[in-house]
């Protein structure tokens, strides 16, 4: 056995053994103060090398002449449905902040797509996604150049966690996935001090979940956010009530949008419970490592509003097209709600970067939405 195949064992086993994230030693430094980041060393240089990274890998997929280009991760939209986002009646003085303005309601665009950057069969392992575009927001937002857009923005994936700890390792992560070596991100035989223990078991268990519905299941942003001027949370939408989750026997390619189709026709619509998780112990729920699940034995997901989908048609190719064209990013946010952590620091200038190059080389203007109208002027 090599020295090398001998150090990785000994990184893995210690790692295990003291629930460590990667085998590149955390910061040094006490605990943060609730609700507080910490930029890492490196951070500011890694960040322009992911853009680059990024840009990259979509101009490799996407040559002259294939398009449209889409998205590097969520490329695969099942449909963008219109919903009604309605804050609860009652709400403790804790959670009054930005939206979430008691008896408030707000139109809001929510797309669910797979999170695979290439277009693939639903049957394939992979994230799944729900993304919240509200409308009607006031209010000066954070992006630069779209300070005075009235949306508002929550991402959020079928998992609690992601699998990069931060802007360093995203660089390893994205050079890796370009030279279609993605494995040697999660276990490098080379260089055992590179391997990332829990990344690699929060992706696999990102692709063995079985979802049959993409209204059946509970989302979650992974990353934290701010909740007024201090206080950092999580949040989640979780099904009203339960629906079948049962994936077919014979999965066609897009059986997800087909049971996304069926319940807006034959049913009552979908319904998701919209919560927070209040961040109370900053050691043991960090803000800056969105691998660690937050405990909610610690700190408990707490209703704040209601997600209605109504029964609707949604698949026509003019709104999959609509749905293509709108920009997703946390950064799409009020003050109260600025994103927390290096990754959504990265996906900062990541999705702004990936958003104008796919706009410009389909064709198609940049723009929030207003109503829920799909026509080219809005």
């Amino acid at each position: 056995m090599s020295q090398r195949t001998l150090s990785w064992m000994a990184c893995i086993g210690i790692a295990g053994a003291v629930g460590a994230t990667s085998c590149r030693p955390a910061a040094p430094g006490p605990p943060l103060p609730l609700g507080q980041e910490q930029v890492p060393p490196g951070e500011a240089e890694a960040i322009p090398k992911i853009v680059q990274l990024v840009e990259e890998q979509l101009a490799k997929e996407y040559p002259p002449g294939d398009r449209p280009m889409r998205r590097d991760a969520h490329a695969k939209a099942h449909g963008c449905v219109k919903a009604r986002f309605t804050v609860a009646d009652s709400l403790p003085p804790e959670m009054r902040y930005g939206v979430f303005v008691p008896g408030r309601s707000y139109d809001a665009w929510v797309r669910y797509s797979n999170g695979s950057g290439l277009p693939q069969a639903d049957k394939e392992g992979d994230g799944r996604g729900m993304a919240v575009k509200l409308m009607g927001v006031p209010g000066r937002k954070l992006l630069e150049g779209e300070q005075d857009a009235q949306t508002q923005d929550f991402l959020m994936i079928n998992r609690p966690v992601f699998f990069v700890r931060d802007a360093v390792d995203y660089v390893s992560f994205q050079r890796d996935q370009l030279l279609g070596h993605s494995l040697d991100y999660f276990i490098n035989l080379q260089h055992p001090d590179s391997s990332h223990i829990l990344g690699l078991i929060n992706a696999q268990a990102i692709l063995r979940q079985q979802v049959g519905n993409p209204f059946a299941v509970q989302y979650w942003t992974m990353t934290p956010y701010r909740l007024g001027p201090t206080a950092a949370v999580k949040m989640s939408a979780a099904p009203c009530t339960p629906l079948d989750n049962a994936v077919p026997a014979n999965p066609g390619p897009d059986y997800l949008q087909q049971a996304m189709v069926r319940t807006l026709s034959t049913g009552g619509g979908a319904c998701f419970r919209f919560m927070v998780q209040l961040q109370t112990d900053a050691e043991k729920m960090p803000v800056e490592d969105p691998q660690i699940e937050w405990p909610t034995s610690l700190s408990p997901f707490r209703t704040v509003a209601t997600i209605t989908i109504p029964p609707q048609e949604f698949t026509s190719p003019e709104q999959m097209t609509f749905c293509d064209n709108l920009s997703y990013t946390p950064w799409h946010a009020l003050p109260d709600h600025r994103p927390l952590g290096g990754i959504n620091r990265v996906r900062l200038s990541v999705y702004q970067a990936i958003s104008q190059m796919r706009h410009t080389a389909n064709g198609a203007p940049r723009r929030e939405p207003t109503s829920f109208s799909i026509a080219p002027s809005n």
